[in-house]
Order: structure tokens, then sequence, then C-alpha cells
């Protein structure tokens, strides 16, 4: 299984476009050693040829351009994306769907209920899709049980219950219910390969364990360094917590929980522009290296 990082950053992208955080400034002004990071997707494929995309973000058009196996031009109007797999209706997951409706053909699209919901009512991407290129769907299913994608060969498939809020657009934001946000479990029959993928993820809850224990590789949810960032870099009121992610540094972190997990691979993913590990010269970006942790970046493969 290959696993191509489309987009490591979180909602906005790096640097966002009207922000002048540390980050942001420091970036446009070329004194950082950072990365420029498109908002956050991933695509996975058994052979290199089908792939899956996984969450569709505003800035796909440009995720595509830079990935050429998402173009292999077998005919006039060709495309490598198989199906599309949505893990939550977030604005900056879902938005490049309207990228996508000069499909010659109806997208294959997986989500869970709650999900087709919000994108049918809050924010009806999928109603309007059925004006121009149209959608099969396919629920997700939320019991634990694994599903498979018809073009995506030996993959395997399995969507987990993460504790998270629907987006502020929807009808239900304060009325959670299952399936508003997974985790997924992504293996290949053929290499035995695992990845664990959690973007968006409040708390390592006790029935995610196996899954992450047994993975090959950890792509999680790397969106903020500590609880209160968005206040220290005074361009928000909120918490990491409250915005439904695991903060990285201190008690109960994603630093600490992921050192359970002594087998996997540990890659942080979806981060916010505010984050001090986008500077690869910070000392934040330090203790993450010697605890092993790295950080995703755009056009970051991983081979499983």
């Amino acid at each position: 299984m290959q696993a191509h990082v489309l987009g490591s950053g979180a909602g906005g992208g790096f640097p966002q476009w009207n922000c002048n955080c540390d980050n942001c400034a420091r970036f446009r002004q070329g004194a950082i050693n950072a990365r420029a990071r498109t908002q956050s997707s991933i695509a996975v494929s058994a052979d290199d040829t089908e792939w899956v995309l996984i969450n569709a973000s505003p800035d796909i058009r440009a995720q595509i351009d830079a990935f050429p196996a998402f173009q292999p031009a077998r005919a006039r109007r060709d495309t490598g994306i198989c199906a599309v797999v949505l893990m939550d209706s977030q604005i900056d997951h879902t938005t490049g769907l309207l990228t996508l409706r000069e499909s010659g053909v109806p997208l294959d699209l997986y989500c869970t209920d709650m999900v087709h919901q919000d994108l049918t009512s809050g924010f009806p991407v999928l109603s309007m899709l059925e004006h121009y290129c149209g959608v099969n769907w396919h629920p997700l299913p939320i019991d634990g049980s694994s599903f498979t994608i018809p073009k995506a060969g030996t993959l395997e498939f399995r969507a987990i219950q993460l504790s998270s809020k629907a987006p502020p657009y929807s009808p239900h934001r304060h009325n959670p219910h299952p399936g508003d946000n997974v985790g997924l479990a992504i293996s290949d029959s053929a290499t035995g390969g695992t990845l664990f993928y959690a973007p968006g993820l409040g708390k390592i809850e006790k029935h995610l364990k196996p899954f992450m224990a047994d993975a090959d590789c950890l792509l999680v949810d790397g969106t903020c360094w500590t609880n209160d960032e968005m206040q220290r870099r005074e361009v928000g009121r909120k918490t990491a917590l409250e915005m439904g992610h695991l903060y990285q540094f201190g008690p109960g972190g994603m630093i600490e929980a992921l050192a359970e997990f002594p087998k996997p691979r540990k890659v942080l993913i979806h981060i916010n522009n505010t984050n001090p590990i986008l500077d690869e010269d910070s000392e934040e970006r330090a203790i993450l290296t010697r605890e092993g942790i790295e950080v995703a970046f755009d056009g970051m493969n991983i081979d499983l």
C-alpha cells in the first residue's frame, strides 16, 4: 500500500491567507525554515494506479497538479481517483468535491449517514453535484465492520468512531452523533501493511487503542502544540480540545499518548499555521524528533 500526503496543513493551510502570526509572518519574510502546506488530505493505493482520495480539500486542484499519479492520461478525460472517502463534513475536508464536478461519471463517495446529512442540508454540496456529475453514495459503516472499494484492489477499510462535534454549520452542531467524525484503519491484504489515519483526534479513547497498537503507521492529529495555542498566538479564543483536537505537549497530550504504542511509525498531520513545529529548527520540532515522531509534509510518501 502506498499512502501519499496531498495536504498536511489544517484549515487555511500554511501560511494562512489572512494570518500574520509569528509563523505566517516569518514565512513570508523568508525568516523561517518551514514548508508551505495545503489543507489536509491523503490518497491511498494498492497498485499505484487506482487511488482512493480521503477527504477532498479546498486545495485539491493544486494537489492534483502536484501528484502525477492522479492524471494517468489513459484517455482524453481521465483521473487516477477511483473513489472518495470522507471522514467528517468539515469545510476543509469536503469543499474540494465541487472541483470534482467535471467528472464524466458519478463520484463514488463513501461517508457516514451523519456526514451525508450535513452535506445535503447545512452544506448541500452533494445536492449541488446532482446537477453536474452526480454521486453514488455508499454509507460508511461505523459498527466496526470492514468494507472494500471495488477498484481499490487489496485494500480493506474500517471506520472507527471518534468523539467530536459536527461542523459549525451543521444542524446538529451542539448535538453530537456517532459518525460525525471517524478514524480509518486501512490495511493491504497483499503486503499486510496497516495505516491508522485520524486527522481530527480529540482524545485517544479505549476502543481506538487496539487499532493504533497494531498499525504499522499512525498518521494522526498534529493541529496544536499546546491546548491554549490560539490564545498564545493571539489569533483566537478556543482551545485545541474545544476545536476537537488533542494538543501535543503537556500532560495527557499526543506526545505522551503516542509513547504507549512502540510498534508503529508515528507521523503528525493537519498542522495548524500557529503550531511552532512548522519551524524545522524549533525546540518543539527537536522534542518530536527525540520522541521518534515525524511531521507530515505535502508530497510525503508512506510505503506499507
